[in-house]
């Protein structure tokens, strides 16, 4: 079962203005030289809602908050022998559009710019696969999943548990 892989978090920053998508040329793999979301991992111990702020910001220079989230899904990359290359689990996070007008091109992207999904369902070939459909979804009635999504935080008490001691007496 082991291709020696890790499965890694990554996360898509959706922001739509008057029916147009904020998309990014991407400078690196995956999707090199494709229009895509801003987007990329989650760091350790960051939540998708910060990863998505920061990877917006990173690559756009755009600032403001996430909303909430849209989808999630798999995107397994395979060698030609079939080894599994990456496998991420991406999170689509909506943004809030705050009407923030200095955006630019930086950190993982080529050029950053505003696209409906005429635009992207006239030249397929430009644009991540899958962009339509998400897109299509990020610009739909539906919106935001109507949960929270908060992030659940553990924290691993080392000291000897005194707590049935405390429920007996």
């Amino acid at each position: 079962m082991s291709d020696n892989m890790t499965l890694a978090g990554a996360v898509l920053s959706i922001i739509v203005r008057k029916g147009r998508m904020l998309l990014v040329r991407r400078r690196n793999p995956p999707d090199q030289g494709l229009w895509g979301f801003p987007g990329g991992r989650i760091e350790h111990g960051e939540t998708c809602f910060d990863a998505a702020a920061r990877e917006l910001r990173e690559e756009t220079g755009f600032i403001t908050h996430a909303e909430g989230t849209l989808t999630a899904f798999d995107l397994i990359d395979r060698d030609e022998q079939g080894h599994i290359r990456f496998h991420y689990l991406i999170v689509a996070v909506k943004c809030h559009d705050n009407g923030w007008t200095d955006i630019h091109a930086g950190d993982d992207a080529d050029a950053v710019d505003w696209f409906d999904l005429d635009q992207v369902h006239a030249r397929p070939a430009a644009f991540s696969p899958g962009l339509p459909e998400l897109g299509a979804l990020a610009l739909s009635a539906r919106g935001i999943a109507p949960w929270p999504l908060a992030p659940q935080t553990r924290k691993t008490d080392t000291a000897p548990h005194h707590r049935a001691e405390s429920l007996l007496s």
